[in-house]
């Protein structure tokens, strides 16, 4: 009985385990790495034909992000979810294809006019219609049979719509080991969906740390904090724009706006709500799908008295690229809620272009930007980004929506393993930051005498004499290579923020400053062309693609 650590191991993003017990493999999670690790590809030990099983615990794309990969690379075996996790995925593996392709094509442009050859998209939109042909949905609470000597079942994470922790009780000749796999585990009194709950009983816990040093302000916050923004910001005449992740973020302000709309006190009822977001738009119609199945009591409460949690009056939906462009001709106070959620993408990038500049507005950030990115730009205070090739000035009021988040605190994490009651044989800690995952593992062995490990990218744990396989070693290089991606993404983001300095110390266009921007320019494309000659000389399979 071996598990594989593939992904999220002293980082946050490409959730990926892989158990394998006699003839059986399966899968928990298949996401894409993000962030200063996109480019991590980390070989699987087995070929995806080999897995029989996947099992998901929510959609975002860090944990669900390569099924359509693992898929082309002959994956056929069972997909398992909760119905809305499959629902979701339906539509975010779609979206996440096209962003494979668009990028694809954008580099080769660069690749073909320097005589490179072209690369393939991880996968196609092709590949992910496949991979939903293979989903077979689970409903909480059930015991579902993964051949002959293993059981599984779904528990409400209170994540995002959908989520789950995963059981898995594994039977082989020495006896039966249940392992819990924690996905990610939910805030409480998030809106819309329920508060995670809890298992009982665990021999082995996998569990996220995303947030295992931090302690959440208090909930309710958010709501008065919107409120506060809007009625300064309309009171100026100006329009409030709030980046949002299309699934999940974008369904929890809609919930607080309807909320404020509906105070008979709040003196802007007619100032329209745009939602300009067509993966956000339909991923409020799986949110309004089966609302009994997965919404809290208050939401519930509401559909009794007749609401709409996620709509009112005021709110308008943006759906074609027309619909989008008369939004920047509306004049007047109004919310545009539009992603993507760190900037870099959509249709939120034309509308910090059309009202960055207006002193009247006020940019609103409702989610984690990372480094590198327009938004992070934005945050961090610069006062010009660039927008589609064009320097736009950063005159708008910049606020941070604070005391929202879908990952549980601290506090949360540590009664969420203290209610499986028996003490596990380990606590493996994953989906955190490289200090988290270590600072959460010495904590619950320092202070709460847990036997806890960290695990390394790729290494192997013998779950039955809980002894690093032979692999480990092995594994422990790739995670020294994985090391010096991050190192050297760090340092691309570095350079990304040296240019946006630049930009803004020389943007008073004076043929002195066009000189500095251009020998900037030049020694960025002359270390380009540097390693673009030597990693065409490198030896074919020497380094991951």
């Amino acid at each position: 009985m071996k598990l594989t650590f593939l992904g999220a191991a002293r980082t946050v993003t490409g959730s990926c385990f892989l158990l394998e017990s006699g003839d059986t493999r399966l899968l928990v999670d298949c996401g894409l790495f993000q962030g200063r690790d996109a480019d991590t590809q980390l070989p699987f030990p087995v070929s995806p034909s080999q897995i029989d099983y996947l099992l998901v615990t929510h959609a975002h794309v860090d944990h669900s992000g390569r099924i359509p990969w693992l898929v082309k690379e002959g994956f056929r075996g069972e997909i398992l979810s909760t119905p809305a996790t499959r629902d979701l995925c339906g539509i975010m593996l779609r979206d996440s294809a096209h962003i494979q392709e668009q990028e694809a094509q954008w580099r080769n442009k660069k690749r073909l006019r320097a005589g490179l050859d072209p690369l393939e998209p991880l996968y196609t939109i092709q590949d992910a219609e496949a991979a939903m042909g293979l989903f077979n949905p689970c409903d909480y609470g059930y015991l579902v049979n993964l051949g002959d000597h293993i059981k599984a079942r779904f528990t409400d994470a209170g994540h995002l719509l959908g989520s789950a922790y995963i059981e898995l009780w594994v039977t082989e000749e020495e006896g039966t080991k249940k392992l819990v796999f924690s996905g990610d585990i939910g805030n409480v009194n998030q809106p819309i969906i329920n508060d995670p709950g809890f298992v009982r009983g665990a021999d082995f816990v996998i569990t996220e740390s995303t947030y295992a040093t931090r302690h959440h302000k208090a909930p309710g916050q958010a709501t008065q904090q919107l409120k506060e923004i809007l009625l300064e910001t309309f009171q100026r005449k100006g329009k409030v724009i709030i980046p949002a992740f299309a699934v999940g973020r974008t369904q929890e302000i809609l919930y607080f706006l309807r909320e404020i709309y509906s105070q008979p006190g709040f003196p802007y009822r007619h100032c329209p709500v745009f939602v300009d977001s067509p993966l956000a738009i339909e991923a409020t119609k799986i949110f309004m799908r089966d609302p009994r199945a997965y919404y809290d009591e208050e939401a519930i409460a509401l559909l009794d008295k007749g609401i709409s949690p996620l709509n009112f009056s005021a709110l308008q939906i943006s759906q074609t690229v027309e619909d989008s462009r008369s939004i920047n001709e509306y004049q007047g106070p109004c919310v545009i809620i539009s992603s993507s959620g760190m900037c870099e993408a959509g249709r939120i990038k034309h509308h910090l272009k059309y009202n960055l500049w207006r002193p009247e507005c006020t940019v609103l950030f409702s989610g984690y930007q990372a480094v590198g990115t327009l938004g992070r730009s934005i945050l961090d205070g610069a006062k010009k980004v660039t927008i589609f090739g064009e320097s736009v000035r950063v005159r708008a009021r910049i606020r941070k929506l604070d005391g929202i988040s879908g990952h549980g605190d601290q506090g949360i994490l540590l009664r969420w393993i203290q209610e499986i009651g028996q003490r596990p044989e380990r606590i493996f800690v994953v989906h955190g930051e490289e200090e988290n995952t270590l600072s959460f593992a010495r904590l619950l062995r320092d202070q709460y005498g847990y036997d806890t490990t960290a695990p390394q990218l790729g290494q192997s744990f013998d779950l039955l004499h809980m002894a690093p396989s032979p692999m480990e070693s092995r594994t422990l290089a790739g995670s020294s290579l994985l090391e010096a991606f991050r190192q050297l993404t760090a340092a691309g983001a570095r350079l990304l923020g040296l240019v946006g300095r630049v930009q803004a110390a020389l943007a008073d266009g004076t043929p002195q400053a066009e000189q500095q921007m251009n020998r900037l320019a030049q020694q960025v494309n002359d270390l380009c062309d540097q390693w673009e000659e030597h990693t065409e000389d490198t030896p074919s399979g020497s380094t991951p693609e």
